[in-house]
């Protein structure tokens, strides 16, 4: 499993009737991938109450391919990802400012690396590029059927320092956001956030 591609094991999952079939034509797989990727993006929603099930190391590995695909300015991938799943490090994750955490089977931090950063007003293109990172876990975690909620660290100093602490994090690694995660516990209703007094078309 581990040397799966993130979208072999993502699309195993999405279109299984797909390529299960003798007769699937080439052009309506492709149909059923798109609608697959965005039905996936549609119903992703906000996971904080998970089951006891374990996750297992494969489907972490999964996630974390997926969160390294995501685009980086000039391909640096400034980031670096800490996989939590001991209990009691979750324990002390949710008695500080992230309650999820209290029944989170596992939680990932993707942490911004400083070692070699971007000169000028490009430094701080890491928090962008974490972030797509960030997506492109929540993301994952939903097609292959895990709840999972963003929960923000960077820039509130006192959320840095209480995970740089937590875990012996180095001075040139930002902790940004950690991602709770486990099998949802009941069913979630995805919110319609699409507004379009937002769009605007070639000028404002």
């Amino acid at each position: 499993m581990k040397k799966l591609s993130v979208f072999t094991a993502l699309a195993a999952l999405v279109l299984s009737a797909c390529s299960n079939s003798t007769n699937c034509e080439s052009a309506s797989c492709t149909v059923s991938s798109k609608d697959a990727a965005i039905e996936n993006i549609m119903t992703r929603t906000s996971v904080r109450d998970y089951t006891e099930v374990p996750i297992s190391e494969a489907t972490i590995d999964t996630l974390l391919r997926a969160g390294m695909a995501a685009p980086t300015a000039r391909n640096r991938q400034p980031w670096k990802f800490l996989v939590v799943t001991e209990r009691a490090s979750l324990d002390s994750l949710a008695q500080g400012n992230w309650k999820p955490a209290a029944k989170a089977q596992a939680a990932i931090i993707i942490c911004g690396d400083l070692t070699n950063p971007l000169e000028g007003e490009g430094r701080d293109y890491w928090v962008q590029d974490c972030s797509a990172a960030t997506e492109n876990i929540l993301l994952a975690a939903h097609a292959v059927g895990l709840g999972a909620v963003w929960c923000g660290c960077y820039p509130v100093s006192e959320r840095v320092s209480l995970v740089k602490n937590l875990f012996g994090m180095p001075d040139e690694i930002i902790p940004l956001s950690l991602v709770m995660l486990g099998y949802p516990n009941g069913e979630q209703t995805p919110k319609d956030k699409y507004k379009a007094d937002n769009i605007h078309y070639n000028k404002w």
